[in-house]
């Protein structure tokens, strides 16, 4: 029963894996990990909605039970057991069989719950490792699953990719150390929306695919359907598809079993060689993630060759996300440019001596028959037939490529925009198309004065969980970082009073003492663009939305999130509320036009009531603002006045501010400047942004005020 293999505490049994509508891509990833754990797990792209965590969580009950050494903590197997397992060393205890673990990472889980905890008291008073678990013990020879993977912290990111490297787990609290093994199937789903991956950990990723809601009416009615009829008894709508789960598994079994028989052939080894060198993939671990991918494909197809189908499947589930080259840059992959690379260095025998090269069914190849990819049926031990029913393998590749509908931003006291080559606004000069922007540059850092406690980032000082060592205090609930000195120093007067007799150093709850670490946070940075006509000439306003593209690149290496304000005509919208997607934000500044009045007051403003909300969800993020502009104030009545008072508005609040002074011609006014004093920040010339700039001094977001 497919109860029997479910990884929840209570009775309710999981969505059915062949119960979800469409996603072929999504499945077969899933389904090539089930049968080579090997290939290295699956990244989910995709909007909010799309059944990923469903089709995920669905996958744990189609895995192979595993034996365990009875009462191993750590998942030790029977047939080799771990030499280093802190229950061991194990004897011959019995063995258990128990299903495939797949345990869920929160993005808010702390590094002692992902790694395991040491009791710190007992180690010093008594001289013991009492070590509890943690996630990725729990995780060995199971799935680890982390939702929004993209919004994990910078420490557990590292922390996954030490384990995911070395196949273990090390815990280490001031000389005391603890290693267990850690080897599992890294599921991870994101939003592309809410910002992207760091690239060690995308290229830990064996494959990845993109899903996306059908736009196909019957779909979605499927889709709604079945949910409703799961909603309404679990129990027997997962009864309806037990029949489908079993031949399923059994499949996968079947496909695990041929998968050592499985050749991978030289004309097969060249063309993976030889696609990856085509699309530039840094390092080898594609070669060796496709060689993988490939070899599953023919198992899962019931064949002991890999034919050329299989190498192109798999550059499609392997390449996309290792394509990147900067973070503006969306995955995929070029088919056209794949198959040429395909036929160049594909051998004379092709097939690698299989006659009948062409799979069975009418789609022709792995990309139109749902998760059995189009090949050939087991030969031995598997079903005929795919076990996924025909609505399930409706191809959704139009859908995926369906273009969406752009969101109207939000806009505040401002007519209509007219469109490219419209009449003018308000007198002034009409609006020009978008002009592309200048190549990026790598950028000034610029701080947040003071000493935040937000969120781990690279941006501005703050007192972080990691970093350098700062000093010491009484831990407030669990403890973190033990400072030993300070502990020793606090238990060292009591020894007499408490009859220490032995060696060991009595130590009680209350000498235990915390280190205080100062590292970096992660700050919302919000940039307020001048779009008007002052600022339209084509090269200007390539410069600046380069200097801009350079600042949006920084925030992501920083680990900031971001909001995009432009003002012109008679007001200022929020192009991009803050978020943690630069993508999104590059996309709204290269579709920016320019023209019409400069409302510069509008643009402060506007920025003034987007960190107000902001504050509220998030105190602890401190905001920088990016103004960019020539520092002209001309629309709305009274601009210059306005415009001074929404300064001082802002700088009253304790915004720290940075103003990129975008003038240019022999005569400078100087604008830029007197606005960065109304707003106590500092202005900065473009030629002064840049990092290799040998005219620009050291400058931090200090500003006339001293940092606090």
């Amino acid at each position: 029963m497919t109860t029997a293999h479910t990884t929840t505490h209570n009775t309710t049994p999981q969505y059915p894996f062949t119960a979800v509508v469409g996603m072929d891509d999504l499945r077969l990833a899933l389904l090539l990990n089930a049968v080579s754990p090997a290939v290295g797990g699956v990244l989910v792209r995709g909007e909010k909605g799309t059944a990923k965590s469903t089709a995920v969580r669905a996958l744990s009950a189609l895995m192979p039970a595993v034996d365990v050494i009875g009462g191993c903590r750590f998942a030790c197997a029977p047939a080799a057991p771990d030499p280093g397992c802190p229950d061991g060393p194990h004897g011959t205890g019995a063995v258990e069989e128990r299903p495939t673990r797949m345990v869920e990472l929160p993005v808010g889980a702390s590094e002692d719950r992902l790694v395991g905890a040491l009791d710190i008291e007992r180690a010093l008073s008594e001289g013991v490792k009492a070590f509890e678990p943690g996630l990725l013990a729990d995780a060995h020879r199971g799935i680890l699953y982390v939702d929004e993977v993209n919004l994990l912290h910078d420490h557990l990111v590292d922390l996954l990719l030490d384990a995911a490297a070395m196949g273990a787990s090390y815990v280490e609290r001031e000389g005391v150390s603890v290693r267990h093994a850690a080897r599992f199937l890294l599921v991870g789903t994101m939003n592309p929306e809410e910002g992207e991956l760091r690239p060690q950990l995308l290229d830990r990723f064996g494959l990845t695919v993109e899903v996306a809601a059908s736009r196909e009416p019957d779909q979605r009615v499927e889709v709604v359907r079945r949910r409703l009829a799961y909603d309404a008894d679990p129990a027997g709508f997962a009864a309806r598809w037990a029949a489908e789960e079993d031949a399923l598994r059994g499949r996968i079994t079947a496909a695990r079993e041929l998968l050592p028989a499985v050749t991978l052939g030289d004309a097969a080894l060249r063309q993976i060689a030889a696609t990856c060198a085509a699309f530039e993939v840094d390092g080898m671990r594609a070669d060796i993630v496709m060689a993988r991918t490939a070899t599953a494909l023919a198992a899962w197809a019931g064949r002991t060759d890999v034919l050329e189908e299989d190498v192109r499947q798999a550059a499609l589930l392997a390449l996309p996300h290792r394509r990147r080259r900067n973070p503006f840059d969306a995955p995929g992959l070029d088919e056209d440019k794949l198959d040429q690379t395909l036929e160049e260095f594909g051998a004379d025998e092709g097939t690698d001596g299989d006659d009948d090269p062409e799979p069975d069914g009418p789609d022709g190849g792995p990309d139109g028959g749902g998760p059995d990819g189009g090949g050939h049926p087991p030969q031995d031990g598997g079903p005929e037939e795919s076990p996924l029913p025909p609505e399930a393998e409706l191809p959704h590749q139009q859908d995926r490529e369906a273009p969406q509908p752009p969101q109207a931003p939000e806009k505040t006291g401002q007519a209509e925009q007219p469109e490219p080559g419209s009449a003018p606004q308000g007198g002034a000069a009409g609006e020009k198309a978008a002009v592309g922007a200048t190549e990026p540059f790598k950028t000034r850092r610029l701080d947040v004065p003071g000493l935040g406690e937000g969120a781990d980032g690279r941006r501005s000082r703050a007192r972080t969980a990691h970093g350098r060592t700062t000093g010491a205090r009484r831990p407030h609930g669990a403890l973190g970082k033990l400072h030993l000195s300070a502990t020793v120093q606090a238990a060292a007067p009591h020894q007499r009073a408490r009859g220490r007799s032995g060696r060991g150093l009595v130590v009680r709850r209350d000498d235990l003492r915390e280190a205080v670490r100062e590292g970096r946070e992660g700050n919302l940075v919000l940039f307020v663009v001048d779009a008007s006509g002052s600022m339209a000439a084509r090269k200007r306003m390539s410069a600046v939305k380069g200097a801009v593209l350079s600042l949006l690149l920084d925030a992501y290496q920083r680990r900031d999130k971001i909001g995009l304000i432009t003002f012109r005509g008679t007001g200022a919208e929020l192009a991009l509320p803050p978020t943690s997607s630069v993508e999104a934000g590059a996309a709204r500044l290269e579709q920016l036009p320019t023209g019409g009045r400069t409302p510069l007051s509008e643009g402060l403003l506007r920025a003034h009531e987007v960190l107000r909300v902001e504050r509220m969800r998030d105190a602890s993020r401190r905001p920088l603002l990016v103004v960019v502009t020539d520092g002209r104030a001309t629309g709305g009545p009274e601009p210059v006045v306005r415009a001074g008072r929404a300064a001082r508005l802002l700088a009253a609040e304790g915004t720290a501010s940075v103003i990129v002074d975008c003038e240019a011609g022999p005569v400078r006014l100087g604008l830029a400047g007197e606005l960065a004093r109304e707003l106590q920040g500092t202005a900065i010339t473009l030629d002064e942004l840049r990092a290799d700039s040998v005219s620009a001094l050291v400058r931090t977001v200090q500003g006339n005020r001293k940092a606090a």
